[in-house]
């Protein structure tokens, strides 16, 4: 029997933030606020960065990776879909990523932001699940989920600021 040339996988990343829902959420909504701790990388250099914010809205990104890379100078781009939108609650896309222009993943992510804390300190349980589908060559669910962890480290600072 033949290898799947499909891997299929599905994680979950809960993180807590010691900042309201209101607060976080904007770091999704608000291009430039997601452009800091989304897109710009040690090292990566921006070609596109668009984001129209809105159930059938899209996003768009693309970078080189830096010289420390293990592929120096490589095209990623991101393309992205915003299919669901609740203000402060819930956002739902479908994405696809491309190495030198090969598709080499495709994804359903739904973020939902709850608040936590007490009710003189409000806080945010973010719980992002991610759906994939992995082709040949792409990076597996282990290394994207670690992306997402980071990712979401770098979110912390910015809602830090």
């Amino acid at each position: 029997m033949a290898q799947p040339n499909v891997i299929h996988a599905t994680f979950v990343v809960h993180k807590t933030y010691s900042k309201p829902v209101d607060r976080v959420f904007a770091a999704f909504s608000d291009p430039a606020k997601k452009r800091r701790w989304y897109a710009e990388r040690a090292g990566n250099s921006i070609e596109t960065f668009e984001m129209d914010f809105r159930a059938g809205g899209s996003e768009i990104l693309a970078y080189r990776m830096g010289a420390a890379s293990p592929m120096p100078g490589a095209l990623i781009t991101n393309q992205e879909v915003f299919l669901d939108i609740v203000e402060a609650r819930r956002i739902v896309t479908a994405s696809a990523m491309s190495f030198e222009g090969r598709r080499f993943s495709a994804s359903l992510v739904t973020f939902e932001f709850l608040e936590s804390g007490s009710e003189s300190v409000k806080g945010t349980d973010l719980i992002c699940t991610h759906q994939n589908a992995f082709f040949e060559g792409a990076d597996g669910p282990e290394r994207r989920e670690k992306g997402w962890q980071d990712l979401l480290a770098r979110l912390d600072q910015e809602i830090m600021r």
